[in-house]
């Protein structure tokens, strides 16, 4: 599914759910119809947005294990336009349920193939960690985008975060592309954060986006108050710099209803060919696989 990210990061602590609401939160304030989808049981997306986590009939768990009709697990928030499918702790369970559903690395990518082309954009929270859920969010996405604190045990970790993005491309879902990596929590006052941003920057060249989050109290606060940042404090130096960096995802990753006003100006109408399961039986063999890496 081409409008389908995955926010992963094996290390917790990243900003990835800070990163997935205040991207998702400007580009609904721009008009674009956005649905998050969190698949983390800490539930912080859910919460960040207003939601009690403990007061959603249907969540995460029963779109991933109860196979419900997934329209009925989204829920709207108080920002127009921004949508979530909510989580708590009830999610932990999941991984285990999955284990005895036949291609259970699919079972999201199933899901979502139902819903996904009522929104421009669909964001995975997903966890931090290498389970069924993050490999069923990784199958499901056409991009992976990578928050990196700006910190050196950040880059330690990077080496794995990649072999487990190669493995999922290798094995489950070729269409897999890195879409881009965000540096957070910047202090740009440090050298370390100054010499983090060159070494990314060199390894990674264009995938990084040019805006960078810095540390910021507002971002650290907005959570507590079930708001992006971008809504809590927009004046404030990371609400700033996610709206640039907002700006910058739209310019990358053009919607599908921006492409089809370009394809009616222009009468380019090209078919893109849809994607492919590969049988049950090799890729469940292949989804453990990379568990144990």
């Amino acid at each position: 599914m081409k409008n389908t990210f995955s926010f992963f990061n094996q290390k917790g602590g990243v900003g990835k759910t800070t990163s997935v609401i205040n991207v998702a939160a400007t580009l609904a304030g721009k008009g674009k119809k956005v649905l998050i989808v969190d698949l983390d049981s800490q539930g912080n997306s859910t919460s960040g947005l207003g939601l009690d986590k403990n007061k959603n009939e249907f969540t995460a768990y029963q779109l991933l294990v109860d196979n419900i009709d997934p329209l009925v697990s989204v829920k709207s928030t108080d920002i127009d336009n921004l949508f979530v499918i909510p989580s708590n702790s009830d999610l932990a369970g999941a991984e285990i349920q999955l284990i005895n559903i036949e291609n259970r690395e699919y079972v999201l990518k199933r899901q979502l193939e139902k819903i996904a082309e009522k929104y421009d954009y669909v964001f995975l929270d997903c966890p931090p960690s290498l389970g069924l859920i993050s490999i069923n969010a990784l199958t499901a996405s056409s991009y992976i985008i990578i928050p990196l604190q700006c910190e050196y045990y950040a880059l330690e970790g990077l080496g794995s975060l990649l072999n487990t993005y190669q493995l999922v491309r290798k094995s489950l879902n070729p269409n897999l592309e890195l879409g881009g990596v965000i540096l957070t929590m910047a202090s740009f006052q440090t050298n370390l954060t100054k010499q983090v941003i060159d070494e990314v920057r060199e390894y990674f060249k264009e995938k990084v986006f040019t805006s960078v989050i810095p540390r910021s109290v507002k971002v650290s606060e907005a959570p507590g108050f079930g708001k992006p940042a971008v809504i809590y404090d927009p004046q404030s130096r990371g609400s700033q710099a996610y709206v640039e960096l907002s700006h910058e995802f739209l310019t990358r990753f053009v919607s599908d209803s921006d492409r089809t006003q370009e394809e009616v100006r222009t009468g380019d109408h090209r078919a893109e060919a849809p994607l492919e399961e590969k049988p049950g039986g090799e890729n469940g063999e292949q989804a453990q696989t990379i568990q144990q890496q």
